[in-house]
C-alpha cells in the first residue's frame, strides 16, 4: 500500500506488540507504526526530509556559540520580531531540505511573509507549514527553543500552490509535530491515528530513537503556564480564572505551582508529559498572539491525538478555517479537565 496514495486508512491501528523502545524513527515510519501501514510512498519521504531538517538545525544549535550563529541579523520578519541569525539557518534549511524531492508543492514560514512554492510538479502532494525557531529570544541564553511543523495534502488536480490551500482548518492535517533542542534534541510526531511519540537524537549515531511511546496526557494536573507580566491586558474572566488556579484549595488540588519559560515548545512538551494547562489567552481586544497555522494548529493536533484538549478559550482550535496565512489566536493547551476549567471561566460559568 502506498502511503502517498492512502496514508490514513481510519481503521488501522499498530498491530499489539511489545515495547518498541530503542528503534528508530527512520524504522517507525517506514514500518507504519506511526499510524499507517508500512509504506514507502511519498509522504514517508516527506516525513523522513522533516526528521533531516531537524538533524541539521540541531548541529547548527548545539555549535552556535562557536558557529557565528548567535545573536541579531538586524532585520524584522512579517511579525515584526526581530530575526537571530539562527532563525534564518532554520528557516533556509527547511526550504532547502524540503525542495530537494519534490513532494512538498509549497511551504508557509513565520519567516516568509508570503508562501514560498517549492514545486510546480502536479506530483508533489503536500504542503508544509512551520515555525523553524520558536523561542528565537531565548537563544543567546541558552534556554530550550524548537521547531514546529504540520503538514497538509494539497489538491491533486493542479500543479503548484495558491495561498488558499492552506487555508483550511487544523483538523485536515495529515501530521503534526515538533523539535525541540534542550539538554537532548527531541522530535515529537503524531499523524493523529497511531497515537504521539517521542524520539530522542543520540548524535554519536546520527540517529533519532525511540524514547516516548504512546504519549498520552494526564487527564489533569499540578500546574499552570501563562505569562503573568501580561496580566494587566486580560480581561476579567482570565483574570478570575488565575486568581482561581492559584487558590488554597488542597482537596481540589489547588494551588497549581506556576512554571513559564516563554518558548512555545518547552512550555507545551512540559504539559504535554506531566499535564496541566498551558494559556496564552486573548488581551482584552479580543485579539491573540500565536500563529494559528504554524503554532496553534499543529500543537492543537497533537494534544488531541495525546488525549488532551487545545481550545481558544472558547471554540475548539482544529475548528477554526484560517482566513490569513499569518492569522493570530488565544491558545489554550492541555489537560482536558484543566482545559474545560479554563473554558468554564470564559463563558461566565465561574
Amino acid at each position: 500500500m502506498s502511503l502517498s496514495s492512502d496514508h490514513q486508512h481510519p481503521s488501522w491501528r499498530p498491530p499489539e506488540s511489545p515495547s518498541r523502545i530503542g528503534i528508530t524513527l527512520e524504522t517507525y515510519i517506514l514500518e507504519g507504526m506511526l499510524g499507517f501501514p508500512a509504506a514507502t510512498g511519498a509522504f514517508t519521504s516527506l516525513l523522513n526530509q522533516l526528521v533531516l531538517t531537524a538533524k541539521l538545525v540541531t548541529s547548527k544549535v548545539r555549535r552556535a556559540g562557536l558557529a557565528n550563529v548567535l545573536g541579531y541579523t538586524g532585520q524584522t520578519n512579517v511579525q515584526g520580531e526581530s530575526v537571530q541569525k539562527l532563525d534564518e539557518v532554520a528557516n533556509e534549511t527547511l526550504l532547502s531540505v524540503l525542495g530537494r524531492q519534490g513532494h512538498c508543492a509549497a511551504m508557509v514560514s513565520e519567516e516568509l511573509g508570503d508562501m514560498r512554492v517549492l514545486s510546480s510538479d502536479p506530483r508533489a502532494k503536500y504542503l508544509v507549514v512551520v515555525d523553524p525557531l520558536d523561542g528565537s529570544s531565548n537563544i543567546d541564553v541558552n534556554i530550550s527553543i524548537g521547531t514546529i511543523f504540520g503538514v497538509l495534502r494539497k489538491e491533486e488536480s493542479k500543479a503548484g500552490a495558491e495561498p488558499s490551500d492552506f487555508l483550511r482548518p487544523g483538523r485536515d492535517l495529515l501530521a503534526a509535530g515538533y523539535v525541540l533542542y534542550g539538554s537532548s534534541t527531541l522530535l515529537v510526531i503524531t499523524t493523529g491515528l497511531g497515537g504521539v511519540h517521542g524520539f530522542t537524537y543520540d548524535p554519536t549515531v546520527g540517529e533519532f530513537f525511540l524514547s516516548h511511546e504512546d504519549i498520552r496526557i494526564p487527564e489533569h494536573g499540578a500546574t499552570y503556564s501563562i505569562n503573568e507580566g501580561h496580566s494587566a491586558r486580560w480581561p476579567e474572566s482570565v483574570r478570575r480564572w488565575n486568581a482561581w488556579i492559584k487558590e488554597d484549595a488542597k482537596p481540589e488540588g489547588r494551588p497549581y505551582g506556576a512554571r513559564y519559560v516563554g518558548s512555545l515548545v518547552a512550555d507545551a512538551h512540559r504539559t504535554l508529559l506531566k499535564g496541566g494547562i498551558f494559556a496564552y489567552p486573548a488581551d482584552r481586544s479580543g485579539q491573540g498572539k500565536l500563529r494559528l497555522l504554524y503554532e496553534a494548529n499543529p500543537f492543537a493536533f497533537i494534544f488531541e491525538a495525546a488525549g488532551g484538549k487545545a481550545s481558544t478559550g472558547i471554540e475548539r482550535v482544529l475548528d477554526l478555517t484560517p482566513r490569513s496565512l499569518h492569522e493570530r489566536v488565544p491558545l489554550v493547551l492541555g489537560s482536558p479537565r484543566d482545559v474545560d476549567d479554563f473554558e468554564q471561566f470564559m463563558r461566565g460559568e465561574r
